[in-house]
């Protein structure tokens, strides 16, 4: 089926004003990073009020779902029909995704709400991403990557506070509002200062390819936070889910080799730089959601801390990043891509290793030390690898490459958080077993609340506080195995400087 993209209106020629224009992007982004830090914050609060600890991880599942699943089709959308409109519509899903997630009654509702936000935020950061990579050379790519990076800087300082805040004082229902107003201002700024000059042309839209894309982690991410805890590995639903997943990512590998346009062009794999940046995206993808879904849990509910200090903890990662980008984006013209991804690498296992030897007694602290280093880790390589992307492609398929990239982090992130989550509810279930068969992996509810927590007997309230020190130290070692992945796949990038 075919789409003309007259559909989306004619555009008049326009001086595009960049600095107006990355505002706007900036604007964009920091909606969808604010989110992140807001909501993790949050995370405690609403399962404390909603319920249903065992469904703690769908809520960033199903928001990494579609998160997934969009972001390749919004590569490829706006690479047929230009960045502003694809753009503007991600914009407005997510805000409609937002408004409603503030609305949810129950966990149930709430994980269907995050599936609509998901769906919207898929065409956000890859998009915003790329129309830099449009409108500044590569030299000048280097230097905004670390403008586009203190985005996440701004967005940990004032996430967590507020959430917190929200959290504290008023309700969690507000972390979700506070997203429509940057969107609205993104989508004015878009509209008025950026101005595309797209060939108009008829395309063949890859509906196949993007329905058996969502077939193939839809069933994987089921798969992961379901096998061992709801169905045992040798049940019937998981074979069959694996079967599912199997034959729909050979029928996708097949379909994206005969499309006409495809969704994931596996062309631009070939190049090595691009290959190991994006394998290595998904491993780090793993470690970031690892440590951002899970690291308030134990702040509050292990060091009893409140969810601001919680909050805090994440916030140094997003200071780390943004200062580790400004850093790399230099670094990149003098030491060359490897080098500058080296330091990336090293940095991941370092922190890795703060959070395996975490304790109770530790403090926020050293909590907030391992997310600093995690954070500058994510830094360096995720500059490096979008700079070196974006230089190695053309026009036509920066849109898809960038998204690619994003769509690895977002796969890993994905896969961290059905595998992840499914470990820690694994574990907790079975020291629960081995210590107090009374408990369940829900009872964990209760250390997240301070009222809840205070009422437990001294022998409960420990049973379950080394519980979950014991699966989240679980977690925390595949988060370090993943983070030693990285390091090993990014030796293989190939020796050279950035082009001017």
């Amino acid at each position: 089926m075919s789409i003309d993209i007259e559909a989306f209106g004619t555009q008049k020629k326009k001086q595009t004003k960049k600095s107006l224009v990355l505002a706007s992007v900036m604007l964009a982004m920091f909606m969808g990073a604010i989110e992140a830090t807001i909501v993790s914050t949050a995370m405690p609060a609403i399962v404390a009020d909603l319920g249903g600890f065992t469904l703690y991880s769908w809520v960033f599942s199903a928001y990494l779902l579609m998160n997934s699943v969009t972001v390749l089709i919004y590569g490829k959308l706006s690479d047929l029909f230009g960045r502003k409109p694809i753009l503007s519509i991600g914009i407005i899903i997510f805000l409609i995704g937002s408004i409603l997630c503030g609305l949810a009654g129950s966990m149930k509702t709430l994980i269907i709400f995050r599936l609509i936000q998901g769906f919207g935020a898929g065409a956000v950061t890859p998009i915003a991403t790329t129309i830099v990579g449009d409108i500044y050379t590569t030299e000048e790519r280097a230097k905004i990557q670390g403008y586009l990076s203190s985005v996440w800087g701004i967005s940990a300082i004032t996430g967590p506070a507020v959430g917190g805040l929200l959290v504290q004082y008023v309700s969690w229902h507000y972390v979700f509002w506070i997203n429509i107003p940057l969107g609205l201002l993104s989508l004015v700024g878009l509209w008025l200062f950026l101005h595309e000059d797209v060939v108009k042309k008829r395309h063949e839209i890859d509906y196949l390819g993007a329905f058996l894309l969502t077939i193939t982690i839809s069933s994987l991410m089921f798969i992961l936070i379901e096998g061992g805890s709801r169905w045992s590995w040798g049940s019937w639903q998981l074979m069959g889910l694996m079967s599912i997943t199997a034959l729909a990512l050979i029928a996708f590998v097949f379909q994206e080799g005969r499309a006409t346009e495809p969704v994931m062009p596996f062309s631009i794999w070939k190049e090595r730089s691009i290959f190991v940046a994006n394998m290595t995206s998904l491993t780090s993808g793993i470690i970031l959601i690892g440590i951002s879904s899970f690291l308030p849990t134990f702040v509050q509910g292990v060091m009893e801390q409140t969810p601001i200090v919680a909050g805090f903890t994440l916030t140094t990662m997003s200071i780390g990043w943004p200062i580790a980008s400004t850093l790399s984006g230099k670094m990149l013209i003098s030491m060359g891509y490897r080098k500058t991804s080296i330091i990336g690498g090293a940095f991941l296992v370092v922190g890795s290793v703060v959070f395996v030897t975490m304790s109770s007694s530790a403090g926020p602290v050293w909590a907030a030390a391992g997310s600093f280093l995690v954070g500058a880790g994510m830094g360096f390589t995720s500059t490096a690898f979008i700079v070196s992307i974006q230089s190695t492609v053309e026009w036509q398929q920066r849109g898809i490459a960038t998204a690619a990239n994003m769509f690895m982090r977002n796969l890993g992130n994905t896969i961290g958080a059905a595998l992840l989550g499914g470990i820690l509810n694994n574990r907790m279930a079975h020291f629960f077993t081995e210590n107090n068969k009374s408990l369940t992996v829900d009872d964990a509810n209760k250390l997240l609340k301070v009222a809840e927590r205070n009422q437990l007997t001294v022998s409960v309230k420990r049973i379950l506080q080394e519980g979950l020190t014991f699966s989240l130290h679980s977690v925390y070692y595949v988060v370090l195995t993943f983070a030693v992945i990285s390091m090993l796949l990014i030796l293989f990038i190939p020796k050279k400087k950035m082009e001017s």
